[in-house]
């Protein structure tokens, strides 16, 4: 049986609007939202690009850390991401 692990992720829309979350499946909810198969927030603004991750074991760990990047200045987070997603590298 396959561990269960918590994303917290970053995805971002080409217009650079971003949206933080947690999942129990990324590569799932990826696919889901890729697709706009979830009607919402991510569908209205084209919000589908994964620009960064984190993966935590337990469900309070991710939500805790969903939190704290939640609570963060749109200039940190785009700090965090950045720093994980040199220009050019795509």
């Amino acid at each position: 049986m396959r561990e269960r692990t918590f994303s917290v992720y970053i995805v971002a829309s080409p217009s650079r609007v971003i949206y933080v979350g947690v999942t129990n499946d990324l590569d799932r909810w990826i696919a889901e939202h890729g697709e706009k198969a979830i009607a919402g927030f991510t569908a209205r603004y084209h919000v589908t690009r994964l620009v960064y991750f984190e993966q935590f074991d337990r469900a309070a760990d991710g939500i805790a850390r969903e939190k704290q990047l939640k609570g963060w200045t749109r200039a940190k987070k785009t700090a965090l991401i950045e720093r994980n997603n040199p220009p050019g590298v795509t």
